[in-house]
């Protein structure tokens, strides 16, 4: 008899309400003083610039608890609004604060763990309790392995899956979300991450709610195929609840994420499914803690920027993933397309965002603040000298930035579902362009270009229409640096285009910094330079510059074939994180690390899809 999953056996529960703690006082400001003007919520049509994270793990998570995770959901949400807290025994903040955040702890158990740690709770007295309540790291340690290989091979533990257990963790989780939702200041959604990895192969998704959440999450222990999650959300959606799924880490997929072969079940893409993914998946996230899955320099040889905080692991372990071929985005930009030209639709026309997947439950995205990913278990000694393990090959991940006319979660999840939205490797570059037909050259100069940007042209993760016979598409950019970081090396154009079952990528130098001419023979820009010093782990911001804005006509446009465009945004190099905790701790650099970091962003795509083959 098919199982039926334990969240429709609460269908009929209500939700109830959760006591948080009072907040401290913040010595930053949540929002800029345009953002919020006399507790009004302010609407621009224009749209403002948002940051947040959309991947987020908390001690509510199974394994981030069992490596030490102290910080609960309501602290979690007080460090990305700028506010103080006490980490192993030192005061530490947010420089910049978040304008938002979705806090995604797995779903399967989620917050069971901590409950199961409580020496008096229901569980006293079993394994369970004792090895959450061992002193030895070793011990959460082996527990964690423990729990990876039992959800690897979809394994359940009855004693976790009381329902009362699970539905009352899971509303006093959903009730911090709704009580640090701030419209206007800050904005909380509710949400869970799907947390599908057959034999450590990486299919998870982060599960965004536009308001109220739903009465359980689903878990991949209810199924790992990605369109019974599919038909999960149908069904929050029949009940009234907006949401939208954002898979993430495809590098580390083994080629599965992006499989033009067969769907999970192994049945072929059709067209049907690809509109059905494309519907419930509008993005996909770019860069986190394990790594960036933009490309890879096997993929893209020719890309100087190719390797970037690569990983190659698999899912929870030492295993080096096998296969390149669609488990990155940019390449399936390209096979997207050539599968629209075989069944009319493309599965892989996602929007671009970026997330930490910290698992201390710090939205840590700066590198000079970087506190570790996973509790105690990442300390500064494990990524000094000769140290090894995972945690020296993570970053700090990435953030997410919206054009939203507010603060709201109603106006940035409908920035999310248009796809107006990009990736940053985690700081805080504003980027946004537009394509258009009839763009004058100096159109950025004007004032007011923003809003004739938008009546002649369309804006990030838009389709073209196509124009008249002749017309060349141009591209109107603007990028603006990181108060907090380094400047702004150069701009690039990432051109895919497809054309009878052949996809080929160009990267195109547009804007960049300085005086530097390409250099003829190769077509790019020569190195911007390099002041880090990596003793001190400092840097000069006296190259670069704080903004690039201008125009880019693709003259090589060819209205027959399929086309996307996305925009990278290239900093001037600036120490990594572990060059900051070496020159903190008096420790050698680890050679087995990149010692500087270009921090980027990249946009969603725009496409072109030559008359009446435009897919959705």
């Amino acid at each position: 008899m098919k199982r039926i999953p334990v969240y429709t056996l609460l269908i009929l529960l209500a939700s109830c309400s959760s006591t948080v703690k009072k907040q401290q006082p913040s010595n930053s400001a949540g929002a800029s003083a345009d953002t919020v003007i006399q507790d009004e919520i302010s609407f621009n049509k224009e749209k403002e610039c948002f940051f947040g994270d959309l991947h987020l793990h908390s001690s509510f998570s199974a394994d981030a608890f069992a490596l030490g995770t102290t910080i609960t959901p309501d602290d979690a949400h007080d460090w990305a609004e700028g506010k103080t807290l006490e980490y192993f025994g030192k005061k530490i903040q947010r420089k910049a604060p978040l304008d938002f955040l979705a806090l995604t702890d797995h779903a399967e158990y989620l917050g069971v763990i901590p409950e199961a740690a409580k020496k008096d709770g229901q569980m006293a007295g079993t394994d369970w309790n004792r090895s959450l309540n061992d002193p030895d790291p070793k011990s959460k340690l082996a527990l964690f392995r423990s729990l990876i290989q039992m959800a690897a091979a979809n394994k359940r533990i009855p004693e976790f899956e009381k329902p009362e257990l699970l539905r009352s963790v899971w509303q006093r989780y959903a009730a911090v979300a709704e009580a640090h939702n701030k419209p206007g200041k800050f904005t909380s959604f509710i949400a869970f991450e799907w947390t599908s990895a057959p034999g450590n192969q990486n299919l998870h998704r982060c599960v965004i709610f536009k308001d109220k959440g739903p009465i359980l999450p689903f878990t991949s222990l209810d199924s790992q195929d990605p369109e019974e999650l599919w038909n999960y959300l149908d069904n929050q959606r029949s009940n009234g609840l907006e949401v939208v799924a954002i898979p993430h880490n495809g590098n580390i997929s083994n080629g599965l994420m992006f499989d033009t072969e067969k769907t999970y079940a192994g049945a072929p893409i059709t067209k049907a499914y690809a509109e059905r993914r494309t519907a419930n998946e509008p993005l996909f996230e770019m860069a986190q803690e394990k790594g960036s899955s933009e490309t890879h320099p096997l993929l893209s040889p020719s890309d100087e920027f190719a390797d970037f905080e690569t990983y190659n692991f698999m899912l929870g372990s030492y295993t080096i993933a096998k296969f390149r071929k669609g488990s990155y985005v940019r390449q399936a930009y390209g096979t997207g397309q050539q599968l629209e030209e075989k069944i009319g639709a493309n599965p892989f026309k996602f929007g671009i965002e970026g997330g930490t997947d910290n698992h201390a439950g710090m939205s840590s995205t700066e590198e000079f603040n970087y506190q570790g990913g996973n509790g105690r278990v990442t300390s500064h000694a494990s990524v000094s000298n000769t140290g090894d393990g995972t945690p020296i090959y993570n970053s700090p991940g990435g953030l997410t930035g919206v054009w939203a006319e507010s603060n709201t979660r109603a106006s940035i999840f409908e920035a999310f579902k248009r796809k107006e939205t990009f990736g940053t490797s985690g700081g805080r570059i504003k980027v946004r362009f537009f394509a258009g037909w009839n763009y004058e050259q100096d159109l950025y100069k004007k004032e007011g270009w923003i809003k004739e940007a938008y009546a002649n042209g369309v804006a990030m993760g838009s389709d073209l229409p196509a124009g008249k016979s002749g017309q060349k598409p141009v591209l109107l950019i603007q990028a603006i640096k990181d108060p907090e970081s380094g400047n702004l090396d150069r701009v690039q154009v990432i051109k895919i285009t497809t054309k009878g079952g052949r996809s080929t990528e160009q990267v195109i130098d547009v804007l960049w910094s300085g005086d530097r001419i390409k250099d003829p023979k190769t077509g790019k820009v020569p190195s911007v330079g390099n002041t880090v010093d990596l003793k001190t782990a400092t840097y000069q911001n006296t190259i670069g510059v704080a903004a690039l804005t201008g125009t880019w006509t693709d003259n090589d446009f060819d209205p027959t074939a399929r086309v996307c465009y996305y925009i990278r945004v290239i900093e001037i190099p600036t120490p990594r994180w572990s060059t900051y905790w070496s020159a903190e701790t008096n420790q050698g650099l680890n050679p087995k690390m990149p010692a500087i970091i270009r921090e980027r962003a990249w946009t969603s795509p725009i496409w072109y899809t030559p008359a009446k083959q435009i897919s959705r």
